[in-house]
């Protein structure tokens, strides 16, 4: 059963669903040792490595990984987490309804114009359904223009700059207020 789903996309239903350890750990595997996810950290990573990985997200209590799919197609992963347990929360002043999000769109066959807003969108939705959501958090490598201009365009507001053990992290925020507001421009 999905946790969130969206019927009336024009390319065709979004779904998040739970991540399945068994099913999904090759399918993930294949999407993060690709040089296009060289900024999720895991392109040198054994497939032993990256279930290691999910396994702990999986078992965790303070975050989850979610299957996305796109008209029946598994096309997205997302990762939504706790920034109070996670490294990020030592950095910033973490508050009561911050969501932390980390999302990678698996390769494409053929490039399909605005689909990955509207993945990124649907996962933000999907993050302020919650009334508990105030705030969503991220913490990109600062290189990663990509996904610097899908944030900025979704209504985050960059914070500073941090430094992780594996990166340089851009830390933005993006409030439910931010993310209406970008809705009507966009």
């Amino acid at each position: 059963m999905p946790v969130y789903q969206e019927t009336s996309h024009p390319f065709g239903t979004i779904e998040l669903w739970p991540m399945d350890l068994q099913k999904d750990i090759p399918v993930i595997y294949k999407w993060v040792t690709q040089p296009y996810a060289t900024y999720w950290g895991m392109t040198d990573k054994s497939l032993t490595a990256v279930a290691l990985e999910y396994s702990n997200i999986f078992n965790s209590d303070h975050s989850m990984a979610l299957m996305g799919k796109v008209g029946g197609i598994t096309s997205f992963l997302c990762e939504v987490y706790d920034p109070a347990y996670d490294l990020i929360g030592s950095h910033y002043q973490v508050l009561k309804g911050d969501v932390g999000m980390h999302l990678l769109i698996g390769p494409a066959e053929k490039q399909i114009h605005g689909f990955t807003w509207a993945i990124f969108s649907a996962v933000m939705d999907f993050l302020f359904q919650n009334p508990a959501h105030q705030r969503v958090i991220v913490e990109p490598d600062t290189r990663n223009e990509k996904i610097h201009r899908l944030n900025r365009r979704a209504g985050f507001v960059y914070e500073k700059e941090v430094q992780l053990p594996h990166k340089t992290a851009a830390l933005a925020t993006c409030t439910r207020e931010h993310y209406q507001l970008s809705k009507k421009k966009n």
